[in-house]
């Protein structure tokens, strides 16, 4: 999918351009998209190039959460709740510590632990499931939770926007949990609804209610204050809550006798061979979206979309963040260079500039994860897989909607 998406953007580029050229005459129109092309490739690179502190600053910070048992933690946790979602495993079965153990993963940002992580658990669940190329109900209900991703620690979309000039980079982090919260929910709540599972039960409740509860303590605070207000105050929150995690991080690993300097020192190498890792990726996503710009599709897409949203009396300032919540669903890195493309063209701390970084945060990459973790047990069927997913997805963007205009509109 990811392939015919950027392929699309060079054709439909170029065909717009030739448009230009032939009817209305424009001699620089193939000029601006080379360019656009060369200039991109630089930004692109120069962009990687800088994220290469700030990913060995968080990656390292990671580490050190994960080697002081963090992880282990949320596995304990979270493994009650798992128990009585998928009735049909066994209690202490290795699937369900792989399965706590890659979302908890992926809420601190360990995005390298978590999908190898899942595709463990989903091997696992697949020596439980009697039909070997259909999807069981446990196999999907991890997906849908997995795709809908729930994020305590989004460390790439801080990183992102520090190197785009944000003054503070972490503002976006209650909008990003608030969001991602909705689209959690209405995932589970869409499989629950499938599978019948019994959410009335205690523990489900108990859990359910705890983080309804918590998220919506954050939604009474912040609804009683001026906008100016909000937005300083979820800034500090957010600043005292991720140092505060930092802290315990460095703690536990004290207490556990774990040298934390070399922890910190092997997650660092780590953020400096993952900045050179997403270079070509960055190139090559943010080159044929700066042809697809150049060539003036972008905006004539935009202009349609401003069009059918100002005739039914909305505001149309969402509408630059859009091609970053339709990239979500087929591609984290497609995805991800919309989100700096969008930061780039109308600045960090622009409204469309938050908005793409909460979309970034809301959701996970639906068809991607399907076809990796699905793919890697030959599931063929996916039943109400899809359906589920892309529900959550819809609800995750719609929430980021929201809660942008919220805190930023």
């Amino acid at each position: 999918m990811l392939n015919i998406i950027w392929i699309a953007f060079f054709l439909i580029a170029f065909l717009v351009a030739l448009f230009k050229l032939l009817v209305l005459g424009d001699q620089l129109i193939f000029t601006q998209l080379m360019q656009a092309m060369f200039e991109l490739a630089k930004t692109a690179f120069e962009i990687s190039l800088g994220l290469t502190g700030v990913l060995a600053l968080w990656l390292g910070i990671m580490k050190i959460g994960e080697r002081s048992g963090f992880i282990q933690l949320l596995t304990a946790a979270l493994t009650p709740l798992f128990q009585r979602l998928m009735p049909d495993i066994p209690r202490n079965h290795p699937a369900i510590g792989a399965m706590v153990m890659n979302i908890s993963a992926n809420a601190l940002g360990l995005d390298n632990a978590a999908t190898p992580l899942g595709i463990k658990a989903m091997k696992e669940l697949q020596k439980l499931n009697p039909f070997k190329d259909t999807a069981s109900n446990a196999q999907i209900l991890f997906l849908v939770i997995n795709t809908s991703a729930v994020t305590l620690f989004p460390v790439t979309i801080f990183t992102y926007r520090a190197q785009m000039g944000a003054a503070n980079p972490t503002d976006v982090f209650i909008p990003i949990l608030i969001a991602t919260y909705i689209s959690t929910l209405v995932g589970l709540l869409s499989v629950a609804w499938v599978q019948k599972i019994n959410l009335l039960d205690r523990v489900i409740l108990a859990y359910l209610g705890s983080f309804t509860a918590f998220v919506l303590a954050l939604l009474i605070y912040f609804s009683h204050l001026p906008q100016q207000e909000m937005v300083s105050q979820s800034s500090l929150i957010s600043n005292l809550i991720l140092f505060t995690l930092i802290i315990i991080f460095i703690t536990a690993a004290w207490k556990k006798r774990i040298n934390a300097y070399d922890a910190f020192v092997d997650g660092a190498k780590e953020g400096f061979e993952t900045a050179i890792t997403i270079i070509p990726y960055l190139v090559a996503m943010l080159v044929a979206i700066g042809v697809f710009r150049a060539s003036g599709a972008m905006d004539m897409l935009a202009e349609g979309l401003r069009y059918i949203i100002l005739s039914l009396g909305l505001d149309d300032r969402f509408i630059e963040a859009l091609p970053t919540a339709l990239m979500k669903p087929f591609s984290g890195s497609g995805a991800r260079a919309m989100m700096v493309d969008t930061m780039q063209a109308y600045g960090a701390d622009s409204f469309s500039g938050r908005l793409s970084a909460i979309v970034q945060g809301s959701t996970e990459t639906t068809f991607y994860v399907l076809a990796v973790y699905f793919g890697s047990v030959g599931i063929k069927h996916i039943r109400h897989a899809i359906g589920c997913g892309l529900a959550a997805d819809i609800a995750g963007i719609l929430a980021a909607i929201t809660v942008a205009y919220w805190f930023f509109g």
